[in-house]
């Protein structure tokens, strides 16, 4: 039936089609017409020429089809796209007020579907509703990303799982499987969705039963406490299968978190265990002091001192000598497990190893102060012991408390305060002489805790500016074995608080520009 503006053919099965589709698929109705649409405009190119811009349109409540060829008013037709451009002077034949860039939109009669045309139309359209459907299983499934999902084993390829969740596949990848379990066909199979990935290949949903969150959702479903927020779950450290530790917290002080996630006789981490092939789980006390929550965390060995390097994210542990096995358990299990849930680097010493080393930086210190007062061994060691550890700390003391160190008396006091400020005046005047030949930035001089001891050695090693000694971080600076700063005796609190005060000129550069 022809209209003055387009030739349309009523096409009432359209509709039936794109309702009965769209409800089988479960997806927007809209997208079936487009796929009909782009069929219909595939087949029109094979009777009008595959160059040619040809659109097809439904009408989505009458089920009309309008068929139009489109032409681009140019200046100067292009030879690769000439099929689709006409010149704006045969345009204005046609149509005396359009302008370029416009089109000339041209009824097209209907067409009558041939056999071959017919099978490629269906072809396309269930391959877009094939499109559409896996899009909407691919905006459902995103979101789901750090949930848990169950399905049943459909096949196994390659040691791989596919899991049926329903109206979709998943995949558990073998690497994503705990060790030694195994599925087979018709199987059901819990699992943590940790990617959906949507590329040329289309959209998959990847499993795991291996990652550390998957341990997290489990207690989450397992625990009410968890589930309502009441307790919270800072962290997870697992070795698949074999042992794990996880990390809980609450602000409610009649709780105790550790009791509650554990369960009356065990029952709710018994639970988790079970799904998780009777991995041994260990429930420490989340701490924001670090010392407390990392002597949590390497239990059950007992923890007697800590050494705390903020900055490097690194720890020293001190433990008894006959915990150490116990401190590192099987093949390393437990301290790495233990790093990993502090994000600490964690370095174990028994306490006769602690032991040796306090003694020999004791005899280091002692033979170096030895040196450099030309002082007997016995006198040096004498001044380590009463915490005299530099020159610098000796020539800034005064001489009635130097007496008091045992064995020591006026003269010895004096002669030990006359050399150490002779050793600094000398000292300073070297070091005067770097700076001045090396560092000109005043800023740099004049920055808050700053001395030309600091000063002489940032000379030597190149920082020579604010901005220079703001790049630092504290551990670069007094790292006991490679830090600049490592000859001096300085407070690591002291040390972050110069770097903070260099790096304020960031800031104030930053609002002046």
């Amino acid at each position: 039936m022809a209209k003055k503006n387009k030739i349309k053919v009523i096409r009432e099965e359209m509709l039936q089609v794109a309702n009965n589709v769209a409800q089988e698929k479960n997806i927007e109705q809209d997208s079936v017409f487009l796929a009909m649409e782009q069929a219909l405009e595939k087949a029109a190119r094979v009777k009008y020429g595959f160059e040619t811009d040809i659109r097809v349109s439904i009408d989505r409540e009458t089920g009309d089809i309008s068929l139009e060829s489109y032409l681009e008013v140019v200046e100067e037709l292009d030879t690769e796209n000439q099929s689709r451009q006409i010149l704006l002077k045969e345009a204005r034949e046609i149509n005396s007020k359009i302008n370029l860039g416009e089109y000339i939109i041209k009824q097209l009669p209907p067409i009558e579907l041939g056999r071959v045309a017919a099978q490629n139309a269906k072809g396309v359209i269930i391959q877009k509703v094939r499109e559409a459907d896996k899009s909407k299983q691919y905006e459902e499934y995103k979101d789901k990303v750090g949930e848990i999902a169950i399905g049943i084993v459909k096949r196994i390829e390659f040691g791989n799982l596919i899991i049926d969740l329903g109206k979709s596949e998943a995949i558990i990848k073998r690497e994503e499987l705990i060790p030694r379990e195994t599925f087979k066909n018709g199987d059901r199979v819990r699992a943590y969705i940790y990617e959906v990935k949507n590329d040329f290949k289309g959209y998959q949903v990847f499993l795991s039963r291996t990652h550390p969150q998957f341990l997290s959702k489990l207690f989450f479903q397992e625990v009410p406490e968890i589930y309502e927020g009441v307790i919270v779950v800072k962290s997870v450290a697992r070795d698949p299968g074999s042992r794990a530790k996880i990390s809980v917290y609450t602000e409610d002080s009649t709780i105790d978190p550790v009791g509650a996630c554990v369960g009356m006789r065990g029952s709710r981490v018994q639970a988790v265990v079970n799904e998780l092939q009777g991995e041994k789980i260990d429930i420490v006390t989340w701490s924001e002091n670090p010392a407390t929550f990392l002597a949590n965390a390497l239990a059950p060995a007992e923890v007697t001192k800590i050494f705390l390097f903020e900055e490097k994210s690194r720890v020293e542990v001190v433990i008894p000598d006959e915990q150490l096995s116990l401190a590192i358990g099987r093949k390393g299990q437990n301290v790495k497990l233990a790093s990993n849930l502090t994000n600490l680097e964690i370095d174990i010493l028994t306490e006769e190893e602690e032991s040796e080393r306090r003694q020999q930086e004791f005899k280091d210190k002692s033979l170096l102060l030895s040196e450099l007062l030309d002082v007997e061994d016995v006198i040096a060691q004498l001044l380590v012991t009463d915490g005299y550890t530099s020159v610098e700390s000796i020539a800034s003391e005064s001489q009635e408390n130097i007496e008091k160190i045992e064995g020591f008396d006026a003269d010895l006091a004096k002669e030990i305060l006359d050399r150490s400020k002779i050793y600094i005046n000398e000292k300073d005047a070297e070091n005067l002489k770097v700076i001045n030949e090396n560092i000109k930035d005043d800023k740099l001089k004049n920055l808050e805790g700053m001395n030309n001891s600091i000063l002489a050695l940032l000379a030597k090693s190149n920082i020579l500016s604010l901005n220079d000694f703001a790049d630092l971080a504290t551990y670069e600076l007094i790292d006991k074995d490679e830090g600049i700063l490592k000859s001096l005796d300085l407070d690591e609190e002291n040390v972050n608080k110069m770097i903070m005060k260099a790096r304020e000129n960031w800031f104030d550069n930053s609002v002046e520009g």
